[in-house]
């Protein structure tokens, strides 16, 4: 890989990076619907707490503003439904706490829909599927699956500690190929397209977001180990609102939006 190429790719990494920065501050937004007379009348105004920190579900864009998947389908679904709602900043942790303690309505930030935590909270229907996914450097035509890596010395790259090295680990056998871990996951990308590893597994979300902002990947591979990933409300409470999301849902799938913001922040 040339210096050029290196550098502007540690400099995508370095944006991508200062863009998860979280502010702790609240941010109001109030959404109306003006676009069409069959949608319901506003209905009620809810506090909805989000996280800040996962590009590319939210995050904060080089204006300051909120943007992300869930940011965006949150505003058209609001749009689509008449209702307004007040979104709230906070960590991840910080977010589920304060769901379950009532201090919130509702809670969208890249919320995987699990067995344990539908103990706790209801969902709307999931609004994307994540899970693992292969990736090699876009320039390369000779990987295109997992029986490609057989015989490779150094085969694929993956963050220490991560689902993606829990996936990678469990089919490196059948395969045959030998795994590199990393503690940093620039380190990770930058082995691949250096030629040092022959392809690396990431989340699938992140890695089409990943590609969207310029860096030189293409995914080889199906999404493997799907997780869900929902809107959730305090369990028993807030029925309407959940009824809400999946009628608003349901509404941008058939007329083009929900593609339309997906496209937007991943790309394979």
């Amino acid at each position: 890989m040339s210096l050029l190429k290196k550098a502007n790719v540690l400099f995508m990494i370095f944006a991508m990076t200062m863009g998860l920065v979280a502010c702790g501050d609240k941010v109001t937004i109030s959404v109306n619907n003006t676009d069409g007379e069959d949608a319901p009348a506003q209905r009620n105004k809810y506090v909805i707490a989000t996280n800040t920190l996962f590009a590319p579900f939210e995050f904060k864009n080089n204006s300051g503003e909120y943007v992300g998947i869930d940011v965006d389908l949150l505003e058209a679904i609001a749009k689509d439904q008449g209702f307004t709602y007040e979104l709230v900043p906070m960590t991840f942790n910080e977010m589920l706490q304060a769901l379950a303690s009532g201090q919130v309505d509702a809670a969208m930030g890249g919320i995987s829909i699990t067995d344990e935590r539908k103990e706790i909270y209801d969902f709307a229907e999931y609004y994307l599927e994540g899970g693992i996914v292969m990736a090699v450097d876009a320039a390369r035509d000779d990987i295109k699956g997992y029986e490609d890596l057989a015989g490779k010395t150094v085969a694929v790259a993956v963050a220490l500690g991560t689902e993606a090295e829990a996936f990678a680990e469990s089919i490196k056998d059948k395969y045959g190929f030998r795994i590199i871990t990393f503690d940093e996951f620039n380190q990770v990308y930058n082995d691949v397209l250096e030629g040092n590893s022959q392809a690396l597994f990431e989340d699938y979300p992140v890695m089409g977001y990943i590609i969207s902002q310029g860096l030189e990947f293409k995914i080889v591979s199906d999404i493997e180990r799907k997780t869900p990933y929902g809107f959730a409300v305090k369990k028993g409470e807030n029925a309407e609102l959940v009824e809400m999301f999946n009628n608003g849902l349901e509404n941008l799938k058939k007329n083009g939006k929900y593609e339309e913001i997906l496209n937007t922040y991943i790309q394979t």
